[in-house]
């Protein structure tokens, strides 16, 4: 809390330090004569509304939702994907305090597509523990596809997307910014972000450096489970939860009516602990008395990730056609540092002859390159966009123990989407798509000698724990939909087909999964995935109410999931259940509804509900549902927001009930959930100060400091609960640089 009770007399006296001057200075006789002979006549408000979002959620085929950045600024989480877990059909996999990976309608991994600027983000995106390397900040706006959109995005995007909208280019002959500031309570965060932008006539920049840093965060208990081993915790802390954050961002072009070109540049760095009693050692063996000493220390096991990005968008309009291009390179560095700790056959002491170093447990370089082609043709009626993506993935490995192989992997996808409009009420969708896609994996021998016996005979050896591999993958995905719009009834409905190639890890896998207390092996054969999908979506408005229904029906012919089974590895995994990568036919369907409603002028009430059912229908797991399967859930929401003519015009107090069922639907070693009720509060509003509008949030999440346990959490296996009672404050401070004005 110290840290905590720091930034916030340190809000206050950024506050005074900027704007102090302007409203302590009293105006001089002059200036009191000047007033009174100069009064400006004040003109009502005028309100303008935004139809754009509206119009886009009434043309797309898809079910999507926008969010801008004060949805962003009222609901800031411990990351962008933590953020967005209010909305309904989005969830998260916690992974301590800063970091979160998606999931949409219980889907994850790569499963899910991650656009940003236009460009698919690629980092490791299939481990538990690896978190998304976005910076809220930096997010403009945010569109959520929920349900699947391969016949735009290619492979990955079964489950859904989540683009990633860059800032707006800067107004003409300006220059401004603001700085973000924010603390939070449960773990004592402190951060900041300043931006700053400007631009002349056709040139522009707009830059942002973000920092975060965060200790160990709390819980509202005093012992958790490990292995069903009671551990104390020190102060109701998670030790080695502890993290820092960095963000440079940078981005600038050239801007005419009928062409821009933009290049963006970014690097997110991260650094972050994971659990000392849970990253695959035994509870007993935590150096308690070195993990307590500090709540802001990151000890072994830890987790560093640099991910660096260059992308450059460029579009041309010339007549009935719209070019536009973007080009991007990654490059996603990744390392897990622990003490050596032998398993199976493995020598009792780290040997000093090995060039990696005794405390790089595993490091991942991954270096992509994309390329993505678009011509949108308007045709009459009709609205053309016919393109082609392609991406070149190369990923090394390295470290004292494995996992998945080195690869390289290249995909390309051509693609043609037809939006026809019949009428002002009725609008036809049509998409088709071919994707063709090559990964090459690496062998991998062991470092160290294992015994084999057979036939009576015992041999030493380096054993190989993956073969060279070359496999290739093609589809042929559709989709095909009707938009409905009749006053203030909508109706959408789409149907199609969707693939997913198989990754390294579910072809080539052959270790321990230290984060997920598992071995897992993958499976060579596997075929890529199979979607069948039907998504609707029904709503009306009133002018003091609306709803949206919005039902889905996936079956997957053969679906790639983690099998556990009957036997145990003795060679490198000291004896961890073996999980072998398996397919099998899977039906899934669900529904999310939104109902709003206006009570009185200044109150509104809304509630966000989500139900999902999966079941295998065949393979060894027949019959059970899917691994991080979300229970049903709703929000029930009670605002109140001042009104335009007060003197807090912008002033708003929120309260969120998300009430959460048991899950008791799981698959093995999964555990049961029990149900839980939370209570969040969020007040905020934006005021001017010698011309500033200052936007400032306050929120309580978990106010009542409820032990729950989230069932799609990282940690959810080892029973560790959910963050404590959290106060998280933020303040944006906008200004302005006035430029020069030429004289003529």
């Amino acid at each position: 809390m110290k840290s905590f009770y720091i930034l916030l007399f340190f809000l206050l006296t950024v506050l005074q330090t900027v704007f102090g001057q302007h409203t302590n200075r009293q105006p001089d006789s002059t200036s009191k004569k000047k007033a009174s002979q100069s009064v400006t006549p004040q003109l009502k408000e005028v309100v303008i509304k935004d139809k754009r979002l509206l119009l886009r959620q009434e043309e797309e085929s898809l079910n999507v939702i926008t969010v801008g950045s004060d949805f962003i600024q009222r609901n800031l989480g411990g990351s962008l994907m933590k953020t967005l877990e209010r909305l309904p059909g989005i969830k998260t996999i916690g992974i301590g305090s800063g970091q979160s990976k998606p999931l949409i309608r219980g889907l994850g991994f790569n499963r899910v597509v991650v656009v940003d600027k236009g460009v698919k983000h690629e980092g490791q995106q299939w481990g538990a523990d690896h978190g998304l390397e976005i910076d809220q900040f930096a997010a403009s706006e945010v569109e959520l596809v929920k349900g699947a959109a391969s016949f735009l995005y290619g492979s990955d995007a079964i489950g859904g997307v989540i683009d990633v909208k860059p800032a707006i280019v800067p107004p003409k002959n300006t220059l401004a910014g603001s700085v973000d500031l924010i603390g939070k309570s449960n773990n004592n965060l402190y951060g900041t972000s300043i931006n700053l932008f400007g631009r002349n006539d056709h040139w522009f920049f707009d830059s942002r450096l973000t920092y975060q840093n965060y200790g160990d965060y709390s819980v509202p208990t005093d012992t958790v489970f490990v292995y069903d081993y009671a551990v104390r915790l020190y102060d109701r802390q998670l030790r080695n939860t502890a993290g820092t954050e960095t963000g440079l961002h940078l981005s600038t072009g050239y801007v005419k009516e009928n062409f821009r070109s933009i290049f963006y540049f970014s690097n997110i760095y991260s650094k972050s602990g994971f659990f000392a009693n849970a990253h695959g050692l035994e509870p007993r063996r935590v150096n308690t008395e070195m993990h307590d000493a500090s709540a802001r220390d990151i000890q072994m096991p830890n987790q560093q990730v640099n991910h660096f990005k260059l992308i450059n968008r460029s579009s041309y309009q010339t007549g009935v056609h719209k070019l536009e291009m973007e080009l991007g390179y990654q490059r996603n560095f990744r390392q897990e540092h622990s003490q050596y700790v032998n398993h199976g056959y493995m020598p009792p002491v780290y040997p000093d002859y090995l060039s990696v170093s005794p405390e790089l447990e595993r490091e991942f370089d991954k270096q992509v390159y994309s390329i993505n082609l678009r011509d949108r043709i308007v045709i009459g009626n009709h609205h053309l966009t016919a393109g082609i993506n392609s991406e070149y993935q190369d990923n090394t490995i390295n470290g004292w123990t494995f996992l998945v192989p080195s690869f390289k992997q290249a995909t390309t996808g051509l693609f043609v989407y037809d939006k026809y409009k019949i009428s002002e009420r009725v609008l036809l969708h049509g998409a088709v798509r071919y994707d063709y896609g090559q990964i090459r994996m690496f062998k991998y021998a062991d470092w160290f000698d294992s015994e084999l016996t057979a036939g009576g005979i015992t041999t030493s050896e380096k054993l190989i724990r993956a073969n060279d591999l070359k496999r290739s993958f093609n589809s042929l995905v559709w989709s095909a939909g009707i938009n409905y719009n009749h006053h203030k009834f909508l109706l959408k409905a789409n149907i199609g087909k969707s693939f997913r190639m198989p990754i390294a890890k579910e072809l080539g896998a052959n270790g321990v999964n230290y984060h997920y207390f598992s071995y897992e092996k993958g499976d060579p054969t596997l075929s890529p995935e199979q979607s069948y999908q039907l998504d609707l979506s029904l709503g009306w408005n009133e002018d003091r109410w609306s709803v949206l229904i919005s039902p889905f029906y996936n079956y997957f012919p053969n679906y790639i999931y983690l099998n556990p089974t009957a036997n145990h590895d003795f060679y490198y995994g000291a004896g961890n259940q073996i999980f072998q990568y398996a397919q099998s036919k899977v039906i899934r369907y669900g529904t999310e509804l939104q109902l709003k409603y206006k009570v009185l002028k200044n109150l509104s009430a809304e509630l966000l509900g989500e139900y999902l059912f999966a079941k295998q229908v065949s393979g060894d797991k027949k019959g059970y549902t899917l691994p991080f399967s979300p229970p049903a859930s709703a929000l029930i929401n009670l605002t109140w927001s001042s009104a335009p003519e007060s003197a807090l015009k912008h002033a708003y107090f929120s309260v969120d009930y998300r009430l959460t069922s048991r899950q008791n639907n799981i698959v093995p070693p999964e555990k049961k959930t029990p149900g839980y009720g939370l209570i969040n509060l969020q007040a905020g509003t934006k005021f001017n100060i010698s011309g500033h509008q200052l936007m400032f949030s306050l929120q309580a999440q978990n106010l009542l400091n409820t032990r729950y346990l989230n069932h799609t959490s990282f940690y959810r296996l080892i029973e560790l609960p959910e963050q404590g009672r959290n106060i998280v404050l933020s303040l944006k401070v906008p200004f302005n640089i006035p430029l020069k004005q030429k004289t003529y």
